[in-house]
């Protein structure tokens, strides 16, 4: 078996769990590779007694058979970066606090384990969205498992993003930016500008206006069938666009494109696990204070 691993901002405490993984992985006799970013973070000493191999962002990560996240949702939506058209199973297993995507805890990592050894386990697939532009944006890396934005940049000013879907314009949105996310990135940027929360299999894109000036702005769903084009223009010249945790800037002359993306991203569900669970947790549902 061979499982590939991601993470960062590890500190002192998070060192010690990463060997207590690599301990594990290697009593099972598993073949361990390691992200070249992440190998950097951690101290090259403590890791002497493990036999890794290391991939880049260029790496066919194919032959793997399991992927492990090590941190938050963001280093799950790094990892996803590193997957790729691979689509190998991943499993987040969070050292922080409980998050949407990365909802194993550390203290459960041991278990974690054994369960994907023993195929305990079961695949979420989720959708991810893909950007089309006129100049080269992000590299080889032009696709989000959570959104895809425009965001105003240099100035106060509210900008207009004319959205365009199958050719025929929705809105003109005069606002500070506008949101397009997938099911899984319901719970994320869009959740906190007022989208709604929505079932990651409804096959579906949401756009979301980040602080519109019209009251009557409201965010829709679309079928994720759908072509998405945009025309941006604003006092300033420069806007950010961004996919997931990574940004660049651009000017108005640039067009873009959301379709969604060819391939999946293959979320690990252990038994017990599912969606509506994590909901719950995270966003407290169904918890009364007066009781």
């Amino acid at each position: 078996m061979r499982i590939g691993i991601h993470g960062k901002d590890f500190q002192q405490k998070s060192t010690r769990f990463l060997i207590k993984v690599l301990d594990g992985l290697k009593q099972r006799d598993i073949e361990t590779w390691v992200s070249d970013k992440f190998l950097k973070l951690v101290k090259p000493a403590s890791l002497t007694n493990y036999k890794l191999k290391t991939f880049d962002h260029d790496a066919n990560l194919a032959h793997l058979d399991f992927f492990l996240s090590l941190g938050g949702d963001g280093t799950m939506l790094e990892s996803v970066t590193y997957i790729g058209k691979a689509e190998v199973p991943i499993l987040g297993i969070n050292t922080g606090r409980l998050g949407f995507l990365a909802i194993n805890s550390r203290d459960d990592s041991e278990a974690a384990i054994e369960s994907l050894v023993n195929g305990n386990f079961t695949i979420d697939t989720r959708s991810l969205l893909r950007l089309t532009s006129s100049t080269k944006l992000f590299g080889n890396l032009n696709f989000g498992l959570n959104d895809f934005t425009i965001i105003k940049k240099d100035t106060s000013s509210m900008i207009t993003v004319h959205v365009y879907v199958d050719g025929q314009l929705l809105n003109s949105y005069w606002a500070d930016g506008i949101i397009v996310s997938t099911p899984t990135g319901s719970t994320g940027y869009s959740l906190s500008c007022g989208g709604p929360l929505v079932y990651p299999k409804s096959e579906s894109f949401i756009i979301t206006p980040v602080s519109p000036h019209n009251l009557g702005t409201r965010p829709i769903v679309l079928s994720d069938k759908s072509e998405i084009s945009f025309q941006i223009e604003g006092r300033s010249k420069k806007y950010i666009v961004s996919l997931d945790s990574r940004f660049e800037t651009i000017d108005e002359s640039v067009k873009l494109k959301i379709k969604k993306e060819r391939f999946h991203v293959n979320l690990i569900q252990l038994q017990g696990q599912h969606y509506f669970q994590t909901l719950r947790q995270k966003l407290n549902w169904g918890l009364d204070i007066r009781n």
